[in-house]
């Protein structure tokens, strides 16, 4: 197939892209570089069937060639990114998401959607399965970016039931790995990223808060099979683990072999005290759950930020002497 990735140069649509193109599909990725990065998918150059077009998906793109599937991944996706650029991100979700529908229906290609467990909220269900609404505050600060998955889903299912658009939808929990950038704000790389440093790890509230973090690996799986598929709704794409973020913190602790303290700090606003996916839907469908433990997936992260962590020492310190 010829795909479109959108987003192809972040941190899961560079995997995603990858796997693809190993699937022997050609590959057309799509990015304007806001929040992803160059060096995500200069290896995809060696694949013949990949192009990359830099392109900011909110304005129209067209394409002569045939295209038989679009993954739209593109939108800020870390706290740090999205409360930073909150209309970008609701313009990504809304009109991103209306323009690359359109060209889903033009082509006659099969749409899969990038939604998030955002989209439950601060859940009142746990765990929670794909026929719960959510508990969403529109106003508050997150809100942006809630909201624009949550459109962004509404309007993929209008193009599904008014146009006859063949659609998909992934609502991806907490995934970590590989090519994350080291401050983006999500807590597994900034633990890691803290923890590497000597540098105090920044936990909120008490540390009892959930989550269940998903390894890239299993998530690209899940994600590809739920887009080979023909299923039309949401299907929740997760670890079924569950940790505490403290739990968290002393993992990263354990296997740095780090003595970083601990930073107790206020919680943020309307963040969930609790996350965990229901992933019956994606095992009944597609056969499909996470089998990456987390301690061996941070295992597998970790060669890679400390890989950065020297790097970006490294520049630091010939900052230093050249002045």
């Amino acid at each position: 197939m010829r795909i479109v990735v959108t987003g192809v140069a972040g941190f899961l649509g560079s995997h995603l892209a990858e796997r693809l193109l190993l699937d022997g599909h050609s590959v057309i990725g799509v990015d304007n570089y806001v929040t992803g990065l160059p060096r995500n998918v200069g290896h995809l150059s060696v694949f013949d069937s990949f192009s990359f077009v830099e392109h900011d998906v909110t304005l129209p793109l067209y394409f002569d060639e045939k295209i038989d599937g679009i993954l739209h991944f593109a939108s800020p996706a870390s706290p740090v990114d999205y409360l930073e650029l909150p209309i970008q991100t609701l313009k990504v979700g809304s009109l991103g998401t209306h323009n690359m529908l359109g060209m889903a229906r033009e082509k006659g290609a099969r749409f899969l959607l990038a939604s998030t467990s955002e989209v439950y909220g601060d859940p009142h269900v746990h765990p929670q399965p794909e026929t719960y609404w959510g508990n969403v505050n529109p106003v508050g600060p997150r809100g942006v970016y809630d909201e624009a998955k949550r459109f962004a889903e509404a309007i993929t299912m209008a193009y599904q039931r008014y146009h006859g658009v063949e659609t998909g939808i992934a609502r991806i929990f907490n995934t970590y790995g590989p090519r994350m950038r080291p401050g983006d704000g999500r807590v597994v790389s900034n633990f890691i990223v803290q923890a590497l440093q000597g540098d105090p790890i920044t936990v909120y509230g008490k540390g009892e808060q959930t989550r269940s973090f998903c390894h890239v690996h299993d998530a690209v799986e899940g994600i590809v099979r739920l887009f080979y598929s023909d299923y039309v709704g949401p299907v929740n794409i997760g670890n079924q683990n569950e940790y505490t973020i403290l739990q968290l913190a002393e993992m990263v602790l354990e296997e740095t072999k780090s003595t970083s303290p601990l930073n107790m700090l206020r919680m943020p606003v309307d963040d969930p005290k609790v996350r965990r996916p229901d992933i019956s839907l994606a095992r009944e469908l597609f056969g499909w759950e996470a089998t990456v433990s987390l301690r061996e997936g941070i295992r597998k992260t970790l060669p890679y930020f400390k890989r950065e962590v020297e790097s970006r020492n490294a520049r630091a310190r010939t900052i230093l002497d050249q002045l």
